[in-house]
């Protein structure tokens, strides 16, 4: 449901990063001989920005109750915030395996085990997560979601982003005829076999193809992130690019679904109990239940969030990269603001700790979450600004967040590849 996060590191400290956040942020400024690192401190604002939007959706209030800006706030975090997420989640692996110049040999070799094992041990802490809270943990996604980035690691910018494009024009259509081909007795009998399905409502046939982040069409995202890692994201002429490419793209393929699929064609999955896989859904943080396929193929040309549409993938992905360049250049040309900022940026450089953390809490708590009676911002606003405040204070003296150190000690059998 999730994941999921600086002056120049050294290349051992960045494959030693944690999976979802990035490097610890020290300083932005620009190392003489080297790019300006404004570009890390801007990816880590934009994985806070992601972290703090899927509180909104968890714990806010739900978007029919919302009005004037808290309605555009909410709907911006409906699925956009877990896109961004998921494409940063590409960003960072690139962080461990090459950025700029993929890392071959002996070192790319070990890369591609931190890589492995990070996906091993978020697919089990998603699953344990969702032996609880359901499917909206996100976790076990991104350990699918690494698993089949791997051979993709060592591909250039443009090959990436034909890769994302493809499965962004392909994979929601092939996601539907799958879908409308699995009857309720079949999906039955692979549950049956699937021990992930015993155990949590998290199973292999949800994290491929049918639950809310199906690897199907959000490997989307994940290449789109992984392409965006590869770009020299300092350089002007790119911002200025890649800034058109982000809007060309959200009003290209907003504006287009809303021709052909008329008013509606905006209208967020999630407020009628959708995943991303179309499929009705039963979700109270502790339960989740399938029902048959309730959707028609006229609604693969809406664009709504969590509709997993061709135009939902285009739009969503041209929202990330506004939001990553956006922070970027704020990061990188406004000081002042990178100062002030600096406890926020800490969120992201521990956002799996601030998104397990947060599903703890509201536990521990006894918060209500994602219910239809939440109306009021005031618990929301109480986890950011708690995340914030705890980030801050933890950064200030240890390098990396509780889960990401656990998770960095995990990895490190990798130096023992050979």
């Amino acid at each position: 449901m999730t994941q999921i996060q600086p002056p120049q590191a050294t290349s051992a400290a960045r494959e030693n990063a944690s999976p979802v956040p990035a490097a610890s942020p020290g300083s932005a400024g620009k190392p003489s001989g080297g790019p300006s690192t404004g570009r890390l401190v801007g990816v880590d604002l934009a994985r806070a920005l992601a972290v703090f939007g899927m509180y909104i959706v968890h714990i806010g209030p739900v978007l029919s109750s919302t009005h004037g800006v808290g309605t555009w706030v909410r709907y911006l975090a409906d699925g956009h915030s877990s896109v961004l997420f998921a494409t940063l989640a590409g960003f960072s692996l690139m962080l461990i395996a090459g950025r700029r110049e993929p890392k071959t040999g002996l070192a790319g070799r070990q890369a591609k085990a931190r890589i492995a094992i990070r996906a091993v041990v978020l697919l089990a802490l998603g699953t344990v997560l969702a032996m609880e809270y359901g499917g909206v943990i996100i976790l076990g996604f991104y350990g699918v979601y690494f698993l089949l980035a791997l051979p993709l690691l060592r591909l250039s910018a443009k090959a990436l982003t034909i890769i994302a494009a493809g499965l962004a024009l392909v994979t929601p259509q092939l996601a539907f005829v799958l879908n409308s081909g699995l009857g309720e007795s079949v999906q039955q009998t692979i549950d049956a076999y699937d021990p992930l399905k015993k155990i949590s409502e998290v199973g292999v046939l949800d994290l491929l193809l049918a639950g809310f982040y199906p690897a199907i069409t959000w490997m989307s995202f994940v290449v789109a992130g992984m392409a965006l890692a590869r770009l020299d994201l300092s350089a002007v002429s790119v911002q200025r690019r890649l800034a058109v490419l982000g809007a060309a793209l959200t009003a290209g393929a907003y504006g287009l679904s809303l021709l052909l699929a008329g008013p509606n064609a905006l209208r967020s999955m999630a407020e009628d109990g959708k995943s991303s896989a179309g499929f009705e859904k039963v979700s109270s943080f502790g339960s989740e239940s399938f029902d048959a396929p309730q959707r028609a193929a006229s609604e693969l040309l809406s664009a709504g969030p969590h509709s997993g549409t061709t135009f939902d993938i285009i739009g969503s992905v041209g929202v990330a990269i506004l939001m990553i360049v956006g922070a970027t250049v704020l990061m990188d040309r406004v000081a002042r603001l990178r100062r002030l900022a600096k406890p926020v940026i800490a969120v992201g450089t521990m956002s799996l700790t601030a998104y397990v953390g947060h599903f703890l809490a509201q536990s521990l708590l006894g918060v209500s979450a994602g219910e239809s009676t939440q109306t009021s911002w005031i618990p929301v606003l109480a986890f950011i600004l708690g995340a914030i405040a705890f980030a801050a204070v933890w950064s200030r003296f240890f390098r990396r967040g509780p889960l990401e150190a656990l998770l960095n000690t995990a990895t490190k059998p990798a130096k023992y590849v050979r």
